[in-house]
């Protein structure tokens, strides 16, 4: 695999030290980025014009999150989505959530992890094994109010990662972290269907995939953990560019600002320990990297109506 270009290192935007920050998504409407700290059981508002930031408490761990129509946001939490509209409730606070719809487990030792919005405003998501064996017991879903939730016929993993989709719907992308491959699928939104699975790209060394975004180009961005990187893959699965980061634990990506032309990277500062949180003291912030001449593609939003 090729080595790729690697650009200038991406700053801090937001000092959150998040335990485990995650699932960062752009919200062009309020001109804000939303993500969560799993492990701290918080979710988290960053103003980029205002250089603020607000958080709220929630009652589980959120494995990820998605803006919805109505301004509210859909939360994987531990077994189960919900709705919630943090605005209605005071910064600094718990947050009380809506249930959806429970989500099929296999063991006492799973959670939801990642999850996107696919093209047509589907919440796709996979499962974690957090069972030290790490057994491949974790499964994909997809889930909307017309259809309610459906399995994925994508074999089980450990740790479901690196969700998203093709700039025309068609395809998706995800992997097992513990695999150190990124895959590629056929998929069809309406029927829930998953075909022609290969593998896209291999990861070299001891960085893990972990959250993916994919570009107006079609491109595919992803986060490395434990090699403090985001790296941009070519067509044919090959690294064309790098982005450092400041922080060894990157876990999720987002194009934001007005032209989406801005790239922000949640990071982790979970397990790491006083030398190495010395060395990088941003570990579990929001970092951002200006791009030339890329762009994102816009967030779809899931039908809560």
């Amino acid at each position: 695999m090729g080595e790729g270009r690697t650009l200038p290192s991406a700053a801090l935007a937001f000092d959150s030290r998040c335990t485990l920050g995650e699932s960062n998504v752009w919200c062009a409407r309020e001109r804000v980025l939303w993500w969560t700290d799993i492990k701290g059981r918080r979710i988290w508002r960053g103003s980029p014009g205002a250089g603020s930031t607000q958080w709220w408490s929630t009652p589980g761990r959120v494995g990820s999150l998605a803006l919805c129509e109505s301004g509210r946001l859909l939360l994987g939490m531990e077994d189960a989505l919900y709705l919630v509209d943090p605005t209605r409730h005071a910064a600094g606070t718990s947050l009380t959530c809506e249930h959806l719809v429970d989500v099929p487990m296999e063991g006492t030792a799973m959670r939801i992890n990642d999850g996107r919005l696919d093209r047509s405003g589907n919440f796709v998501f996979g499962c974690i094994n957090e069972d030290p064996a790490h057994a491949r017991t974790a499964r994909f879903h997809q889930y909307s109010l017309g259809q309610g939730l459906r399995a994925l016929d994508i074999a089980p993993v450990a740790i479901a990662n690196g969700i998203g989709f093709d700039p025309d719907g068609q395809g998706m992308y995800y992997c097992d972290s513990l695999q150190r491959s990124i895959m590629h699928a056929r998929y069809d939104a309406a029927t829930a269907t998953i075909s022609d699975a290969r593998v896209f790209a291999l990861i070299a060394g001891d960085a893990e995939p972990d959250g993916a975004a994919v570009d107006a180009e079609g491109r595919v961005w992803g986060a490395q953990w434990g090699a403090g990187q985001v790296v941009r893959y070519s067509a044919a699965g090959e690294v064309e560019l790098r982005v450092p980061v400041p922080a060894s634990q990157p876990t999720c990506v987002a194009f934001a600002g007005d032209d989406l032309g801005t790239l922000y990277v949640t990071s982790a500062r979970d397990g790491l320990d006083a030398a190495a949180l010395h060395a990088l003291p941003a570990s579990g912030g929001v970092f951002r990297a200006v791009l030339e001449g890329v762009r994102g593609l816009p967030e779809p939003r899931f039908a809560d109506a």
